[in-house]
């Protein structure tokens, strides 16, 4: 990976609760374009890395984005540098309308004529949002709101996203559908950084993967490689 390619590099990464150590010195690299993976049981440390790189809670060690160190940088200045996280249960404002969640989004930023452009995009991506534009967060179904967390996080224009268990609670078909359109948001342009429990969907569509235990680093590869190492298809992959 050339300096040129990289675009978020974690080094030394520790989070720690309290006197419980969540994730212990970890180090990896996400280059533009790509879509790289964590797996690992619940535990493991995975939503802590993605609150570690959005500013949301302290650390110790170096996240650097886009050449930029990222350390003791405010949350809402993090999005503003390029970064939007989709937490795990989405944080969507139920008392807003599906359009007002998705302008909100848009607080920071000065290139307004390219929202307008931006918004379309989203209800291309996600044509049930544009129907439900009047209709409160909170009265959305479950894939519908994720849709929505998904939308939102596009709408900031970041190039990247942290996304946090984004089939959690989905049915089949929806989980399948959301794979899709994370893979066609990579192909438009954005990084991800995805979080999953859904280890063999997330694997397939991922350029490169990391597999954590109790906050540690313990495998790393191609999503193709890890999908056949035996050790991830007996602990990940239903054996």
């Amino acid at each position: 990976m050339t300096s040129a390619n990289l675009l978020l590099s974690v080094s030394g990464l520790s989070v720690s609760y309290d006197s419980i150590r969540a994730v212990n010195d970890i180090s990896f690299d996400v280059a533009r374009g790509e879509i790289v993976t964590l797996i690992g049981a619940n535990g493991a440390g995975k939503s802590s890395i993605l609150r570690a790189i959005s500013g949301l809670i302290p650390y110790q060690g170096s996240i650097m984005y886009a050449g930029k160190d990222l350390k003791n940088i405010a949350a809402d200045q993090i999005v503003a540098t390029g970064v939007a996280h989709v937490p795990e249960g989405r944080g969507i404002f139920g008392n807003l309308t599906v359009l007002e969640n998705l302008k909100i989004a848009c607080w920071q930023r000065k290139d307004k004529s390219k929202i307008a452009a931006d918004l379309e995009h989203v209800f291309e991506l996600f044509p049930r949002l544009r129907e439900r534009g009047k209709q409160l967060g909170g009265m959305l179904s479950g894939g519908e709101q994720q849709m929505l967390a998904v939308g939102r996080a596009l709408m900031t224009d970041a190039q990247m996203l942290l996304l946090d268990e984004p089939s959690m609670g989905l049915s089949p078909v929806l989980v399948r559908d959301i794979f899709k359109i994370i893979q066609d948001i990579n192909r438009a342009g954005k990084t991800i950084l995805l979080v999953e429990q859904n280890a063999n969907m997330s694997l397939h569509i991922a350029s490169r993967g990391y597999v954590l235990e109790t906050g540690r680093i313990v495998l790393s590869g191609t999503g193709k490689a890890l999908t056949g190492n035996p050790r991830v298809k007996e602990a990940y992959l239903g054996g």
